[in-house]
């Protein structure tokens, strides 16, 4: 174990560094909301797609057993090779382009907070006084966009693994459920082809969080220390090796917390469904929905900074035990520079 801070004071520090830039929160919001909008397009194409290769019944499609919609789905756009390969293209276009913009708008949040990180004095430790944490504040579009700027290449090299690592993964755990779907009918196979899918969604997810964990480390040595994707994955080797505890510890903690806001949202949406059929009170379910839906979304991306904010304050104190300093941020030739002591 490291002698470096402890899990409490990281969590704490990443909280209100996280706070003090707080713009990156709702840059992040705007920009993952607007992602999982475009998402919808082919999406909805895709099942009107298969709704006419299918013979145009969606509610036939959607109404069956669930085993035997995704073997339909398969085959329908399996039978038309044109079909398949518009969604597959409409659905590679808007992941490629919608993850590029993701990928830069994450490089100027990392480099605002690696910065305000770096300038803050200690201030999760008590007393904590506003003033403390509006020194902090390192935010300015500016600042963002030359972050974002200088770590577009090596954030775009990173984010291209990802999308490879994703693919593949999604496409063995796809090839693995159509396989034990399109097994026998038969007792014995149904029970078999659970097993398989509950061992494999299991797997599958613990894979794609270690990989998620993985590939916020590397933004983070990244944003941290301004060097390329071969340099970060080198320094993140002992960085893990010496504070996996740490992080472990930062990780499991935030996940518990998504998983409660996670949770508090679905209980909260049932709610709203079920008072969503008295006549007047019924009309102010949506804006309700609506304000729960922005929470839990500011929410779940302050969660995702503040973790980011921990790894850097541990990542720094395990630079200084080592005995090297990450490198001052200097500004653009076309950007004024922020003196010390003045907030962005």
């Amino acid at each position: 174990m490291t002698d470096g801070p402890r899990i409490r004071p990281l969590l704490k520090r990443g909280a209100l560094v996280t706070a003090a830039n707080w713009p990156v929160v709702a840059v992040q919001f705007a920009a993952d909301t607007s992602f999982k909008l475009l998402l919808t397009v082919p999406v909805a194409g895709g099942a009107l797609l298969v709704g006419a290769a299918a013979g145009g019944d969606l509610r036939q499609l959607a109404g069956g057993d669930v085993r035997a919609a995704v073997a339909a789905t398969a085959d329908a756009l399996a039978a038309v090779p044109v079909a398949l390969a518009a969604f597959v293209a409409a659905f590679a276009l808007v992941v490629i382009g919608g993850s590029v913009v993701m990928f830069l708008v994450k490089a100027g949040t990392v480099a605002v907070l690696a910065e305000a990180d770096r300038l803050a004095e200690a201030i999760e430790r008590p007393p904590i006084r506003l003033a403390k944490i509006r020194r902090a504040s390192r935010f300015s579009v500016d600042r963002f966009l030359v972050g974002a700027r200088r770590l577009a290449r090596p954030y775009l090299a990173l984010g291209s693994m990802l999308i490879v690592v994703y693919g593949a993964s999604g496409a063995a755990y796809l090839f693995l459920v159509l396989t034990a779907y399109r097994a026998p009918d038969s007792p014995a196979a149904v029970v078999g082809w659970t097993a398989v899918t509950v061992v494999g969604s299991i797997g599958f997810l613990a894979w794609i969080l270690a990989v998620n964990l993985t590939y916020l480390l590397m933004q983070m040595v990244i944003g941290a220390d301004r060097c390329g994707v071969r340099a970060a994955a080198r320094r993140l080797v002992p960085f893990v090796r010496q504070g996996r505890h740490e992080i472990a510890g930062i990780f499991g903690v935030v996940l518990a917390l998504v998983v409660l806001s996670t949770t508090a949202s679905i209980v909260a949406a049932a709610g709203f469904g079920l008072i969503a059929f008295v006549p007047v009170v019924g009309l102010i379910v949506l804006p309700l929905q609506l304000a729960a839906w922005l929470l839990r979304g500011a929410l779940l991306q302050y969660l995702g900074l503040t973790t980011l904010g921990a790894y850097l304050a541990q990542y720094r104190a395990h630079r200084r035990q080592a005995g090297v300093d990450s490198p001052r941020p200097t500004p653009a030739p076309d950007v004024e520079p922020f003196p010390e002591g003045r907030t962005a």
